[in-house]
């Protein structure tokens, strides 16, 4: 019989209005990956939290290594040896990646002085161990994502923590992250470190696990020898019914052009350099535009530029055919002021490069945000206030500056159910005690439901179960099938290649290919994004 080194018992925990945790048993072996996989709500992170002392049941009991603990606090957690990587990391981004790392843990010496070189030498000998290359000086905030994860981990094996939790480790890694990451997983558990690894990510899982408990409105369903499943036996007891794992869309009938980008390019102050090169590309009514390429080739940069987060240093953007009478005014205002004649027309092209973004939604872009914490939500908004951003100021939910609650609370629960957005209060639970992938299906559903002509989705999917993530791909192309113009940045190659009817490859500030995806592999495109192949006329 194989060594448990971790056993929960009859966990029950609750939260008003929900019961998150739901008599859920489930142990833990030495040396194994065990994989939690449930929708977004099913109660996995409570779970975890409560392992790793955030949280205390309501009932049931933990055992570590045959032996009943009560962990009270992460501190508790931390001495028997647990720790955890959060979905979104706990790194102070002032501090060096060796600052972040022992903080708390010091090693000090005679009156209490730090004592650095001990904790360096101990660090470096864990990275030598591990594979792991990050400079220790190196500040948080100079870090990539995958690179912060790393410390992160360092975190855990720097207290000698000898199970590991990581919470959706995958959600905000680029795909070569990810396979560095999953590498290092298996290297962990070859060490006899135990890891519990929280997904929704079916193949990571296959790829990656030994066992995999499947968690469902709270309750676990079934756990399985991963050798001995499938992703569709997984996805189904996840969400209960048979999930649509390939995207069904008709052939893309695009009208005319909806955004036009020429020769944009965005200078990034904190990179001391042009990030965005001389681009130019169009979206068309009716079609579904990818924007590929490895993180931090320029591809957020754009999307700012584009959305009005930051300004562009030259270059014009335009949409086209703007059905708004505030927008239609001003053109009639220019065109007398010049002196030249105007004919009233009730659509008109926008420039977009010096308005605001109140003034670029009310245009007709809506945006999906890369960064849901920093430009998709107020996070201590309630949810119902969060779903009316860009409408409170409207009818039916403003009368001469005064809110209708009524009318706000009604709509607000049209999105809950439409969407499926699990919280513990409704409509007026705080976003910020949500989970991640419940944040984000309130941005989704938000943005999807403006109607805009454009709508600009940047890794949409992100943090989300199969479940939803088919229902969101859905929508996507119902979106593009009723003449909407969808410009999709993605980093899942899978998710580009089911949704988009153009895929464009950045790299390196550049668009290098205009890749059809019916003509193309994931290979080639892997080409493009590495830089080692370009398009003949592009990337010049």
């Amino acid at each position: 019989m194989e060594e448990n080194v971790l056993e929960l018992r009859h966990i029950c925990k609750y939260f008003p209005g929900i019961k998150a945790n739901d008599d859920i048993s489930l142990t833990l072996r030495k040396g194994e990956i065990h994989a939690l996989l449930g929708e977004n709500g099913a109660g996995k992170s409570t779970l975890m939290s409560m392992v790793s002392g955030l949280y205390q049941p309501d009932s049931g009991e933990i055992l570590l290594n045959g032996e009943k603990v009560s962990i009270k606090d992460p501190h508790e957690a931390c001495k028997l040896g647990i720790g955890m990587v959060h979905q979104h990391f706990m790194l102070v981004g002032v501090f060096s990646a060796l600052e972040n790392i022992i903080l708390g843990e010091e090693p000090t010496g005679l009156f209490g002085y730090i004592k650095p070189v001990e904790a360096r030498e101990k660090l470096e000998s864990l990275c030598e161990k591990y594979n792991f290359h990050i400079d220790l000086d190196e500040k948080i905030d100079d870090m990539s994502v995958g690179e912060q994860q790393k410390v992160e981990i360092l975190k855990m094996l720097f207290r000698d923590s000898n199970i590991l939790i990581f919470d959706e480790p995958t959600a905000v890694l680029t795909p070569q992250e990810i396979d560095d990451l999953m590498i290092s997983m298996k290297n962990l558990a070859k060490e006899g470190k135990s890891i519990l690894f929280i997904s929704h990510k079916l193949n990571e899982i296959m790829a990656v696990s030994d066992r995999v408990s499947v968690l469902r409105k709270g309750r676990c369903v079934k756990t399985l020898e991963t050798k001995d499943t499938t992703e569709e036996e997984l996805s189904r007891l996840m969400v209960g019914r048979d999930v649509q794992l390939v995207v069904q869309k008709t052939e893309a009938k695009p009208g005319p052009d909806v955004l036009t980008i020429r020769n944009l390019t965005v200078f990034n102050q904190e990179k001391g350099k042009d990030t965005v090169n001389n681009v130019s590309l169009s979206v068309r009514q009716g079609e579904i535009v990818c924007l590929a390429g490895i993180e931090g080739n320029g591809q957020s940069d754009l999307i700012y530029a584009l959305t009005g987060i930051c300004k562009a240093k030259s270059g014009e953007i335009i949409l086209h055919n703007v059905k708004n009478p505030r927008f239609s005014e001003k053109k009639k205002e220019e065109r007398e002021k010049a002196g030249e004649e105007y004919e009233e027309d009730p659509y008109t092209d926008v420039h977009l490069e010096k308005l605001s973004i109140r003034e670029r939604a009310l245009a007709g872009l809506s945006h999906i945000p890369e960064d849901r914490h920093k430009y998709g939500l107020a996070l201590d908004f309630s949810l119902q206030d969060n779903l009316v951003l860009q409408r409170y100021f409207k009818k039916p939910f403003s009368f001469f500056g005064i809110r209708s609650k009524k009318a706000i609370r009604e709509y607000a629960q049209k999105l809950i159910d439409q969407y499926d957005i699990r919280s513990s209060l409704g409509a007026n639970t705080t976003v910020r005690s949500m989970s991640g992938g419940n944040q984000q299906k309130a941005i989704i559903g938000r943005q999807l439901d403006l109607g805009a002509p454009l709508l600009i989705a940047v890794s949409p999917t992100r943090g989300l179960d199969v479940g939803a993530i088919e229902k969101i791909h859905h929508q996507l192309i119902e979106s593009r099938d009723s003449g909407k113009a969808v410009l999709l940045v993605s980093l899942e190659l899978e998710e580009v290649m089911n949704l988009s009817d153009r895929i464009l490859v950045m790299h390196n500030g550049k668009i290098v290919a205009n890749l059809n995806p019916k003509k193309t592999t994931v290979e080639e495109i892997g080409l493009y994004m590495s830089g080692a192949k370009v398009q003949e006329g592009l990337g010049e």
